[in-house]
């Protein structure tokens, strides 16, 4: 063996394991960013949620509070997700299987409650439907509130989740392309019909997976919410505002509580999103190869 083969053997096996302690190093680095700033703050919460005990946790979790703030929260969800569903899928259908002029413009926009401020959008609301806004004194005229009310907690929450169903059916719905709709055209299926028994069931693990993400970013909206919901105890405050309130009250405790019962609706949602993702990215493997 010459002197320059054996001189490219070791520094390959030099290169591997510089690239492997590299990797070692920066796996670590991830870990302690993990360790640091989400597992201690969550182990945190959770330790001074039960600071004073059980029977303490479980008297803040079910004060009226507490549970009326839980009950808004479910409200803004189950209203604000289905009809993000509805235009997630519209949008991605008309993307995807359509082109027009602005289509462009339309993709961007729905990505506009990621670039915008949940507070500047909740002023919005406030601007709009608000006693001095555009219709507050028609608004006023017919004894509806919108703002400082749930319809107002529920148009904040329905703006910034709009997006997430939307960006995930989007991508699927082009790679998967139209020649299955196309063949079920031909073989005479109306435009329903091709929905549900060909559409629909190619992209329901996409579909879910963004339920999921709007589900979650749903509970946790506190922005938006903030300003259109008044703070009032009992009538328009969500988990989060109620765990401010908590907080700024001195009880800590209480709020740690609450906290933990919104980290724990968290946790599902997560290990549901991890189990739904490895299904999507299945699912658009076998389209791409489909394609190909």
């Amino acid at each position: 063996m010459s002197y320059s083969s054996v001189s490219a053997a070791a520094s390959a096996n030099a290169a591997r394991r510089g690239s492997a302690v590299s990797r070692r190093i920066l796996i670590g680095l991830c870990w302690l960013v993990f360790i640091l700033f989400l597992g201690l703050p969550l182990f945190i919460v959770v330790s001074q949620g039960l600071k004073n005990g059980l029977g303490a946790f479980f008297s803040a979790i079910l004060e009226p509070d507490a549970l009326s703030a839980l009950k808004l929260t479910v409200i803004a969800v189950l209203i604000s997700v289905p009809l993000n569903v509805v235009f997630g899928v519209s949008a991605a259908w008309c993307v995807s299987k359509y082109s027009f002029r602005g289509k462009s413009m339309l993709v961007t926009l729905i990505d506009l409650p990621f670039s915008v401020s949940p507070v500047i959008a909740g002023l919005i609301y406030v601007l709009i439907f608000g006693l001095q806004g555009w219709f507050g004194e028609t608004l006023r005229d017919h004894d509806l509130k919108v703002i400082f009310a749930v319809p107002g907690i529920v148009l904040a929450t329905v703006f910034v989740t709009f997006p997430f169903v939307a960006r995930e059916l989007i991508p699927l719905m082009q790679a998967q392309g139209q020649e299955q709709e196309e063949a079920a055209r031909v073989l005479g299926a109306s435009g329903w019909q091709m929905f549900w028994r060909v559409t629909l069931p190619n992209v329901k693990w996409a579909l879910l997976y963004g339920v999921i993400l709007c589900n979650a970013r749903a509970m946790g909206e506190f922005g938006a919410v903030s300003v259109v919901s008044g703070h009032i105890r009992g009538q328009t405050n969500t988990m989060p505002l109620h765990i401010e309130i908590l907080y700024n009250e001195y009880q800590f405790a209480a709020a740690f509580a609450v906290a933990s019962l919104l980290a724990l609706l968290a946790l599902v949602t997560l290990v549901l999103k991890y189990a739904v993702e490895q299904r999507v990215k299945k699912q658009k493997r076998s389209a791409s190869d489909r394609n190909e």
